[in-house]
């Protein structure tokens, strides 16, 4: 594999019409879990993906393996629980301007995950290994796990990835200041976002917080800024990358997987630092203009095209 990532995907609901969830009848089905956006990001630029996780044995699971196996995605590593239900997310799109989440994951069966899952050899083999903020929050074995899976890459020379991705309903502030830190003091390369900056480094400008992660033992740090674009230093270079211009965000939830799927994609082409962090904010652009976590992921094709060139296509 290119890059293998481990962690939850659940079963999205997503009501047909805006407003309170309580008025909401029809819902469409879909996915929802950063890892799994990662990987089908990168799988349709062409890269060789693994997820490692686990499901229950029901429907729904066998709907998100269904799904990802279709979308080129390797699945040999995911396991089925049999008693424990696949995790379930539902959105609440109360107006352009507001996109309330809820999780129903407590005792999934992705969080029964633990140690005993990671496969030493299918981690060896990949270039990158790509963890979030979300896999340790989901329970004190995923947590553990998800430290033995950093051990694991740095003993074979796999380079860590880390998107800290923090979730305040998932946990507590000061419980996942120190995980999250643990996790990235250990990391390649530390994706954060401004708020997750904050959390991790106490400061409040993306130059800072990046010198801080950096003396803390990241090769790269990379802040992600939204619209504006990125914020991306090493102890060789540093400079900022400017966003795309995006017409309307219709679904903002996903933004940062995307942003991760095409820094990789960019590493792994051999672009230098910067063209990296400019193709990762253009698959992020056309993420967030199409409704859902993962349906406005580009194929190569597409975000040649987009990045090379303005106006619409009408292609015939």
């Amino acid at each position: 594999m290119d890059v293998v990532t481990i962690g939850e995907t659940m079963v999205l609901f997503t009501p047909q019409n805006t407003g309170l969830l309580r008025y909401a009848k029809d819902f469409s089905l879909s996915f929802a879990g950063a890892e799994s956006n990662l990987a089908v990001g990168l799988a349709r630029l062409g890269h060789r993906v693994g997820w490692m996780s686990q499901v229950g044995q029901d429907e729904f699971g066998e709907a998100i393996l269904s799904f990802l196996r279709g979308e080129g995605v390797d699945t040999t590593q995911v396991k089925k629980h049999p008693a424990a239900p696949t995790g379930l997310m539902v959105k609440e799109p109360l107006h352009r301007r507001e996109l309330r989440v809820y999780y129903y994951r407590s005792n999934s069966a992705a969080s029964k995950m633990d140690e005993s899952f990671l496969n030493e050899d299918y981690l060896a083999g990949a270039k990158y290994l790509h963890l979030t903020g979300i896999t340790p929050a989901l329970s004190g074995s995923c947590r553990a796990m998800a430290l033995k899976a950093v051990e694991l890459a740095k003993k074979h020379g796999v380079k860590v990835v880390f998107d800290p991705n923090y979730r305040s309903k998932l946990w507590g502030e000061a419980e996942a200041k120190a995980a999250l830190g643990e996790i990235a003091a250990q990391a390649d390369i530390v994706l954060p976002g401004i708020e997750e900056g904050v959390l991790l480094t106490g400061e409040s400008g993306p130059e800072r917080m990046a010198s801080r992660l950096l003396e803390r033992g990241a090769g790269l740090v990379v802040v992600k800024l939204g619209t504006k674009g990125a914020f991306y230093a090493s102890a060789a270079n540093s400079g900022y990358v400017e966003g795309f211009p995006v017409k309307e965000v219709a679904d903002p939830v996903g933004a940062g997987d995307a942003f991760a799927a095409g820094l990789l994609s960019g590493l792994l082409d051999g672009l230098s630092l910067a063209e990296a962090v400019r193709r990762a904010c253009a698959v992020a652009a056309l993420a967030v203009e199409v409704r859902g976590d993962f349906e406005g992921l580009p194929l190569r094709e597409t975000l040649m095209r987009f990045m090379n060139q303005s106006g619409q296509d009408v292609l015939r």
